[in-house]
């Protein structure tokens, strides 16, 4: 019996380990975030890298996923003869949902893969340690401007992602389903509400937070090489992505549960 127990012994205390580590981690983020100095042309340099840079991947998955919300849409409500519902359930869905979920998987597989790799080659080659020698803080000049430039990036992503959603839904439901421009238009006017886009937002800036971190804190903690980089940044992706999924649930039943 005992041989039996000893592996899952071994990986919950790996677990409990790992979870904690993490949480020391996360904590002393925040504590520098909210304490200076901080650096604001690298705040300025991962702002661009994150929120300019991923606005092209970002708006094509949004288009697409309004166009195809459209139509699916369509396919379902056509027999209920319950059309004229399509616009306010492609509003709710993109501002709620789609929007916030989709482009957060999408900067953690750009975003989070990067920052583990950068962070990772620079932990495995000694950088920084060099930092620490020249009395630099790693958190304040690696991961602080990361983090901050997550949280702050990743609503106005969302926020961009959930009018090219809608306008994808529009272009669909006007140019091939027979929809009234302007019926249309009012309809997703009339139906959408703030809390909608503000769930959608508190969303986003969670997950940027979780993008960030999880990024940085496998990058900061890579270890044997180029294949510790590697395995870094694997982990880094699939973490944040899990994370995601998990917090917008949570985020959903603070909101509308």
């Amino acid at each position: 019996m005992v041989p039996l127990l000893t592996p899952l012994g071994r990986a919950f205390l790996s677990f409990l380990e790992t979870a904690g580590r993490l949480s020391l981690f996360a904590g002393l983020t925040l504590w520098h975030c909210l304490r200076g100095p901080w650096y604001p042309r690298l705040i300025g340099r991962q702002m661009i890298e994150i929120g300019y840079y991923s606005l092209p991947v970002v708006g094509l998955t949004a288009i697409f996923t309004g166009m195809v919300l459209a139509l699916q849409s369509y396919t379902g409500f056509a027999r209920f003869s319950a059309e004229s519902a399509i616009p306010n359930v492609v509003v709710v869905s993109i501002t709620r949902e789609l929007g916030p979920v989709l482009a957060g998987l999408m900067v953690a597989g750009r975003i989070g893969a990067a920052m583990a790799a950068e962070i990772g080659t620079m932990r495995v080659t000694e950088q920084i340690d060099a930092l620490v020698t020249l009395a630099t803080n790693p958190f304040k000049y690696l991961i602080v401007p990361r983090v901050i430039a997550g949280v702050t990036m990743l609503p106005l992503l969302v926020l961009t992602a959930d009018i090219i959603g809608v306008l994808g839904g529009y272009l669909v439901s006007t140019g091939q389903l027979g929809f009234n421009p302007q019926a249309y238009l009012q309809n997703t006017y009339d139906f959408m509400e703030l809390e909608d886009v503000l769930s959608g937002l508190v969303k986003a800036a969670a997950f940027g937070f979780l993008i960030t971190l999880m990024g940085c804190y496998h990058g900061y903690h890579s270890r044997g090489g180029a294949q510790g980089v590697g395995t870094a940044t694997t982990n880094a992706v699939v973490s944040a992505s899990i994370l995601i999924l998990c917090f917008n649930y949570l985020i959903t039943g603070l909101f509308f549960g």
